[in-house]
């Protein structure tokens, strides 16, 4: 750690004050601890950024396997495989019963408190993430490399002597400042401009693993968004709305966006798979025979008690099914049980007798999105299956996928709740999951839109110009401010430096250029990693929402300013 050596002390190491000694150095000390390990995270997601990044193979400790290059999934991952802390928490208390060891025992003590302000640090970094998700939903792995640049610029700054109050305070002006420069370099942009729609959400697809196929799912995810919402009057996205249902087998071009309802339990009666103009029922209870409490039980003496006790559950089953019937049901869906079979063989023969389709095993979770979809209501009891609360469709059906499996959809839903399904197809869970998430991020993007609608070039052209407008506000400053606030703007440059660098481009000469362009005025040059230079970014349709960057920018001085003003860490038990 040798930014933490090269803290700079005080010329009074520690004083005693009544008894009680003081260290000076300390805070300075957990204040490059943090600096380090925090640099260190985001050193490990820089080479992530952009289309040129590299992806990361990250295994937990069930042996799982994920391949990525989002910046959420990896710190969100980092966070579980983050060891240090623990490992060495476990050989101090090893050591500590082991009174031969006591210079091994201090020493590991000091490592496990340096560890703990190592782990503080990786979970505000990704905390920082996860925030940056959830308001943006794209540019995560920015926002990181953007935190560690900034936290470089606090190193050298304090180094200088200038107090970290005063460091945070500028850079609050800086942002405020560079908010303003962003929002003067952004241009307005229409929902029902369906281009600008699919540009931004390609250049978000372009550095997945699946960038490949965005010609396939920026389209999708575009359309997803608009038939969820009311674009004259849309202000948000519910992405809650837009259910994304995993399928293995096929490969990524056998994705499908499906108006309605998609499931993936199986029909439970294979004598009917396919009903139109289906009604349809949502029950909670179960078609099975009531169990007695775990108390109690039914001793059975002969075979005329046991043949009246089948014919009771036969009698019980059957007057289930007829009441189903009675309301016109002939498409029910079960809600999985954990107390005793939600369907019985002899229920599930009736039903097929009166040709019922029937799909089981309904998940919990899935029941608000079932109910919305296709406008039927959840029944507890059997008294209330009446055809009110039944739902309807134009067609139900069990449709195979080419030997890979079998899905239950239903489309044509007369009062559609403004939901859809979109089914994700891979050769295997690694390239599924990569998919999932990047529609997810595409979706993000189009929402961004919705709730800010403008547009702002990509290619690092945001940052350069950020850099280059923050060093002449600098210049109208005066004091110690100015040096911060110019510090502020240089560390930005990180970000156009390090897609030239994983694009193969001498990043040096790749951002002075970049810079000089800015300075004369050319606010839309950026890097260009396709053809492996300088171009007006806009013209080659390299765009992203005003919010991502915006969102990235604050949430990243956020960050460094609290890492900035912690000056001790204590550890309780």
């Amino acid at each position: 750690m040798p930014e933490a050596m090269a803290a700079p002390r005080a010329q009074s190491g520690g004083k005693n004050n009544g008894g009680t000694y003081v260290d000076r150095d300390k805070p300075a000390q957990i204040r490059y601890s943090n600096i380090s390990a925090a640099k260190a995270v985001a050193d490990a997601v820089r080479t992530s950024l952009g289309p040129k990044g590299m992806d990361k193979m990250i295994q937990d400790e069930k042996g799982d396997v994920t391949i990525t290059n989002d910046g959420a999934t990896i710190l969100k991952q980092m966070q579980v495989l983050h060891p240090s802390a623990k490992m060495v928490r476990a050989l101090y208390l090893m050591h500590l019963f082991s009174f031969h060891v006591n210079v091994l025992a201090n020493v590991l003590m000091l490592l496990w408190s340096l560890a703990q302000r190592f782990a503080g640090s990786v979970f505000q970094l990704v905390e920082l993430s996860k925030a940056q998700d959830i308001e943006a939903g794209d540019g995560t792995t920015s926002v990181v490399i953007i935190a560690g640049a900034l936290l470089d610029a606090c190193s050298k700054l304090l180094q200088k002597g200038i107090h970290p109050t005063i460091i945070s305070e500028s850079f609050q002006k800086a942002v405020d400042k560079g908010v303003e420069v962003l929002t003067g370099m952004s241009r307005p942009v229409e929902l029902s401009d369906r281009e600008s729609l699919l540009n931004s959400a390609t250049t978000s697809l372009c550095s997945k693993v699946v960038s490949q196929y965005s010609s396939l799912l920026a389209p999708m995810s575009v359309d997803a968004v608009m038939r969820v919402i009311d674009p004259a009057t849309a202000t948000g996205v519910d992405l809650n709305d837009i259910k994304i249902i995993k399928k293995l087998g096929g490969t990524i071009d056998d994705c499908e966006l499906v108006e309605g309802l998609v499931l993936t339990q199986r029909v439970a009666n294979t004598g009917v798979t396919r009903v139109e103009k289906a009604k349809i029922g949502l029950i909670q209870f179960c078609l099975s025979p009531p169990k007695t409490d775990m108390d109690n039980q039914i001793v059975v003496s002969d075979y005329a008690q046991m043949d009246r006790v089948l014919r009771e559950e036969r009698s019980y089953i059957l007057n289930l099914v007829k009441q189903i019937k009675k309301a016109g049901c002939n498409v029910l869906l079960i809600q999985k049980s954990i107390l005793r079979d939600a369907l019985s063989d002899l229920a599930l023969h009736f039903l097929n007798k009166m040709k019922i389709m029937v799909v089981k095993e309904i998940e919990r979770e899935d029941i608000e999105f079932i109910c919305k979809t296709i406008g039927t209501k959840p029944i507890a009891h059997i008294d209330h299956f009446t055809p009110e609360m039944l739902g309807t469709a134009e067609l139900a059906e069990e449709v195979n996928l080419d030997g890979s499996g079998k899905l239950v959809k239903i489309t044509g839903c007369s009062s559609p709740g403004k939901t859809v399904s979109i089914v994700v197809r891979g050769s295997n869970k690694l390239v599924i999951d990569e998919a999932e998430r990047s529609i997810h991020d595409a979706l993000c993007v189009i929402r961004c839109l919705v709730k800010k609608k403008a547009l702002i070039a990509g290619g690092g052209a945001p940052e350069i110009e950020l850099a280059v407008r923050l060093t002449e506000y600098s210049r109208t400053l005066g004091g110690m401010e100015a040096y911060c606030v110019r510090a502020y703007g240089d560390a930005l440059e990180v970000i156009p430096s390090t897609l030239a660098e994983n694009a193969g481009l001498n990043p040096i000469s790749t951002v002075t250029e970049l810079r000089n362009r800015h300075a004369q005025g050319d606010k839309m040059a950026g890097i260009n990693v396709r053809k492996g230079g300088i171009s007006n970014i806009l013209e080659e349709l390299v765009v992203q929402p005003l919010l991502v960057s915006i969102s990235a920018l604050t949430l990243a001085t956020e960050t460094v300013r609290s890492i900035l003003k912690i000056d001790d860490v204590v550890n309780t038990r």
